[in-house]
């Protein structure tokens, strides 16, 4: 396995929000009401949404995409992080990440974890900034990570 980690520009970030979206049903959507399942999937199509993503980074193996990464708030907030199910625990999400720290302009990083990934960012060294919460179905827990 050789994975390579790329920058994905404005056009071509069709295919990794579809892997979000595959990923996000396999994993995340057992945990979610119908309601918060339509909340993410209308994210993944709000054009408001998608223009904030400063940075959208895909990991590929050859030329399979199998992981994806993007951030917002100047790459300061981790807004979708999504690996393939075939290739979690594999090294893909910490070369992801460590591409993104790479890149943050500041010394802290925040995120607004799902419920399945909450043990995955507490693994990079995030900590919990508050309880649970609840958006429009969407399960979130605000964390952060100083860099």
């Amino acid at each position: 396995m050789s994975i390579q980690i790329k920058e994905l520009d404005e056009n071509s970030r069709k295919p990794a929000l579809e892997l979000a979206w595959r990923v996000f049903l396999k994993f995340e959507a057992p945990d979610y009401t119908k309601q918060g399942v339509n909340s993410f999937r209308v994210t993944l199509e709000d054009k408001g949404f998608l223009s904030q993503l400063n940075r959208v980074y895909a990991a590929y193996d050859g030329e399979r995409l199998v992981g994806v990464l993007a951030v917002r708030k100047l790459g300061t907030h981790i807004a979708l992080f999504f690996v393939d199910a075939e290739y979690q625990g594999r090294g893909v999400g910490r070369r992801l990440f460590d591409r993104a720290f790479s890149d943050c302009p500041a010394d802290e990083m925040t995120v607004n974890s799902s419920p399945y990934a909450v043990e995955i960012y507490h693994h990079f060294g995030f900590v919990d900034e508050q309880p649970e919460q609840e958006i429009d179905g969407v399960r979130f827990t605000p964390m952060r990570l100083k860099i």
